[in-house]
């Protein structure tokens, strides 16, 4: 039997789960950024101070980057606090999740670090390991040089050889590099030609530079362009000509799924209508290969997708919402045998959806209801007002009177922070919730979502913890021996 402590430090998780899954500290529509700020870094802070382990393993959690690096940071900052045994627990949570994070991230993280003085034994060791580990320095070099340089100086390596070393901290001082990727980088100061060998990212600062025409850039860099490269700059492409347009073109299906959503989100609706076939075809090429085996293994699906006003967002997380519920419509549908999706706004054409209107999410839970789904799944920021509160109590009385057996099975995926309340908002606390921040992780969620009914005790979640941790990266200690020094 758990005691009353270990509920409420099982209780204490979930809800920071849901934190450290949807919040980044920024602006959302019902809150600014100072209050997301703040309400973050309390939880933050409440947890590592009073369940520590625990706030380690959440970074085996699907959280976004923007927590995981917070983790890791107060987790190096405090590493004096530490037992023997956390340090080695940490130390290898943070590996794994290093080996996850962009590059950009992972730089950023010690840049803060060195300027913070956290320079123990274990941040070096874990920066060397990871170091090594890169595939490309000399990439990494020309790419994120300012962050290389700083992360090899705060932890006291020196890169293998001279010409790395030549290229970091004193790069003027060769005429020649035998590296061809920090050779092009010298021509490009000079030669057309050689800015089209380099990364996109420091590529356009030298078409700048040279004066090249927009169109004829995008033109000539598009062999060198990321997937997700490719897809942000499609609308701008469109707008610098034909060709320029098929020069960055993509194929669409092969597009995570939350991106892909959010790209078809930000095209206009005439334009969506005359690519219907085209984007609907991608969207649901993505969802059958995020859903894999569970393809059509979910039974009959309902789902209530809140495209109300509120899923707008916020001016630096636009339509966040309206494209984690567009996401999960397309994903829902490939993991049903039989779907039906459901809009606040009762419309019925998912690829015209925008944020309009109140949120009636009382009367479409009605609806679903109607359809006698196995599963009824729920995405939505939370905030029923249309009328206040009925959806809360339609879920108590399907739970309490109509549903005892619990035949149907209900989630709320939230993708809003609730920064007021220091949790996802929830529409009942009959009903489990869980944020969500990219469709993607939509099947995983709703197993954490069953962790909040029925009050599951801690030694469950740490043994669900502990499984997905084994899902990291193994540590990546010394895999590219001599590379560093």
């Amino acid at each position: 039997m758990e005691s009353f402590g270990d509920l409420i430090a099982a209780d204490d998780v979930l809800l920071f789960v849901n934190a450290a899954i949807t919040s980044t500290g920024q602006r959302e529509f019902h809150s600014d950024e100072g209050v997301q700020r703040l309400s973050l870094d309390f939880l933050h802070a409440y947890m590592l101070g009073n369940y520590r382990d625990l706030y380690a393993g959440v970074l085996a959690l699907d959280i976004n980057d923007h927590n995981a690096v917070l983790i890791i940071r107060r987790l190096l900052e405090t590493a004096a606090e530490a037992t023997a045994d956390q340090r080695r627990s940490e130390g290898r949570l943070i590996a794994g999740r290093l080996a996850l994070l962009p590059p950009q991230r992972v730089y950023g993280l010690f840049r803060y670090l060195r300027r913070a003085g956290v320079n123990n034994r274990r941040t070096r060791a874990l920066l060397r390991d990871w170091l090594a580990a890169r595939p490309d320095l000399a990439f990494d070099a020309v790419k994120y040089r300012n962050g290389l340089k700083q992360a090899l100086r705060h932890a006291h390596l020196a890169p293998g050889g001279a010409e790395l070393g030549a290229f970091l901290f004193a790069p003027q001082s060769r005429t020649h590099y035998d590296t061809p990727i920090l050779e092009a980088w010298r021509r490009a100061h000079f030669e057309q030609a050689a800015v089209y060998e380099l990364p996109y990212t420091v590529a356009e600062g030298f078409a700048a530079k040279h004066g090249i025409p927009r169109g004829v850039f995008l033109e000539r860099i598009a062999p060198r362009l990321s997937r997700l490269e490719r897809l942000r700059l499609q609308r701008a492409a469109h707008q610098q000509g034909a060709a320029a347009a098929e020069a960055v073109g993509t194929d669409l299906s092969r597009m995570p799924l939350t991106r892909l959503a959010g790209y078809v989100l930000s095209l206009p609706a005439a334009e969506r209508v005359s690519r219907r076939e085209e984007l609907t075809g991608a969207l649901r090429t993505a969802a059958v290969r995020v859903a894999g085996e569970h393809r059509g293994s979910w039974g009959r699906v309902t789902a209530v997708l809140d495209d109300s006003f509120s899923s707008y967002g916020s001016g630096v997380k636009r339509q966040r919402p309206l494209v984690v519920a567009l996401a999960c419509h397309y994903l829902l549908e490939a993991l049903a045998v039989r779907y039906t999706g459901l809009w606040t706004s009762g419309r019925g054409d998912a690829l015209l959806a925008h944020p309009v209107g109140p949120t009636p999410l009382g009367e479409r839970i009605l609806d679903a209801l109607g359809t006698s789904p196995q599963r009824l799944v729920i995405v939505s920021d939370g905030w029923d007002n249309a009328p206040p509160g009925l959806a809360g109590e339609v879920l108590r009385v399907w739970r309490t009177r109509l549903d005892t057996d619990r035949r149907t099975s209900v989630v709320h995926l939230n993708p809003v922070y609730d920064a007021a309340g220091f949790d996802v908002r929830r529409l009942s606390s009959s009903v489990p919730t869980a944020g969500i921040r990219d469709a993607e992780d939509l099947p995983a969620l709703v197993e954490i979502a069953q962790f909040a009914e029925g009050r599951t005790g801690l030694a469950e979640l740490r043994t669900y913890l502990d499984a997905r941790a084994d899902r990291l990266p193994p540590v990546p200690r010394q895999q590219a021996e001599g590379s560093l020094r």
